[in-house]
């Protein structure tokens, strides 16, 4: 069985939210054109609107690419106003000219990198992880056809290595939080953020890899011998639960209102909340998750 569930970290902690079960379309007399039927992408953004209408202050959804590369999930965080940090795939495509860039690695190869002492448009981000250890990456903000600092949505590129672009250390990011100095920060109400911050937000969607270790291998959130949906949900309660009981008496509660994260995924974007302060440096996260 598969859930969605909310996530809410910053650098030093992260706490499960809220979930809710995914039942695939064969389960629905009329499958996926049942009109109970929902796919993990809307729960996902129906658990962002809750975690609105709360309030959980958060600074912005951040998500992996199941999220980023559908347009109506996109679509529907803009239209909540809520910040988000999503990542594309290597090979996202848009339409342009022949003659124009097409691809992120176009941008990239055409920033001027020629190495650390040079680094062209490239610039170093110091990336510090929970243990105290350091790594430093480098970003990129392109400014192509369909994005840039001063239109709807902007893309950043974060590598370990500009030059080769490797799979597993490189991230494509697309947010809506507007660059700083441009003119969507004068008109929107979502504070700026530097490439530095965009970068360090969906850095938090890491805590979504760990908690399956946690929450789902160490608390037994799969583990439970029941069939009905409100007995799973009853356990997942109670982990949530003995999760809670775990980390506030380890000092969480340290952390404020000001310092935090949240993200989403399937066991499992960031959002962000408006520019009086509310949420400043939280992400929210979804995450899917398979269940026996």
């Amino acid at each position: 069985m598969v859930a969605v569930t909310r996530l809410w970290a910053d650098e030093r902690v992260y706490s499960p939210v809220d979930f809710d079960p995914y039942t695939p379309a064969d389960y629905f007399t009329k499958g996926n054109q049942d009109p109970q039927f929902r796919t993990k992408l809307k729960i996902g953004l129906e658990l962002v609107r809750q975690a609105v209408q709360v309030p959980i202050p958060f600074r912005a959804v951040v998500a992996e690419t199941f999220y980023g590369e559908d347009r109506g999930e996109s679509q529907g965080l803009r239209d909540l106003k809520v910040g988000y940090v999503l990542a594309l795939k290597p090979a996202h495509a848009w339409w342009h000219p022949e003659a124009e860039i097409g691809s992120f690695q176009q941008a990239a190869q055409k920033a001027g990198w020629k190495g650390a002492e040079r680094p062209g448009r490239w610039i170093k981000v110091t990336r510090t992880f929970r243990d105290g250890s350091m790594q430093d990456w480098w970003a990129l903000e392109l400014d192509i056809r369909p994005f840039g600092p001063d239109k709807q949505e902007r893309v950043i590129v974060a590598s370990t290595d500009p030059a080769t672009l490797p799979d597993l250390t490189t991230f494509y990011l697309i947010t809506k939080l507007p660059a700083p100095g441009a003119q969507r920060a004068q008109d929107n109400q979502l504070a700026a953020a530097k490439v530095e911050e965009v970068v360090r937000l969906y850095g938090l969607r890491m805590w979504v890899e760990q908690s399956y270790k946690q929450v789902k291998h160490a608390l037994g959130w799969s583990e439970y011998q029941v069939r009905s949906d409100q007995a799973m949900r009853w356990h997942w309660q109670l982990v949530c639960c003995a999760f809670s009981h775990l980390v506030v008496p380890a000092g969480s509660h340290s952390c404020g209102a000001t310092d935090c994260s949240v993200s989403a995924s399937a066991h499992s974007s960031s959002s962000a909340r408006a520019k009086s302060g509310h949420g400043r440096g939280k992400s929210w996260g979804e995450k899917r998750s398979p269940k026996r």
